[in-house]
């Protein structure tokens, strides 16, 4: 009788990741303007590449919704938008211009020229 070995499944990669600065921006909003909310993040058809980053203020999860915690906060992810968002990680950037999320994706193929829709 021979016995056949179970491999161990690998574990999947996170859904999504908060950088430092995007986990305390959330924080903060958390704890002030948005107490009582949380951000939800999905994507949509839109733009010259073909899909844009869309973040809602919801007031809970809705029954379609994936749950990420990360460095003490927690976002929604829409989950249309799970598959475009594997392993995607959520920064916060401040410039000279401009502040706001920003996203590192790697199932990003391309982006338009002005940056702000991507395609898969």
């Amino acid at each position: 009788m021979s016995e056949t070995a179970v491999r161990p499944r690998r574990p999947s990669p996170p859904l999504m990741a908060l950088s430092d600065a995007a986990a305390a921006r959330l924080a903060s909003l958390y704890a002030s303007g948005e107490a009582g909310r949380l951000l939800r993040i999905g994507v949509r058809a839109r733009g010259c590449s073909g899909l844009s980053y869309e973040l809602d203020w919801v007031d809970g999860a809705g029954p379609g919704d994936e749950t990420v915690a990360d460095k003490g906060v927690t976002v929604l992810i829409d989950r249309k938008a799970t598959l475009f968002l594997i392993g995607t990680v959520m920064d916060y950037e401040t410039t000279a211009f401009s502040q706001g999320f920003t996203f590192t994706n790697p199932n990003e193929k391309g982006r338009c020229g002005c940056g702000e829709s991507f395609h898969v």
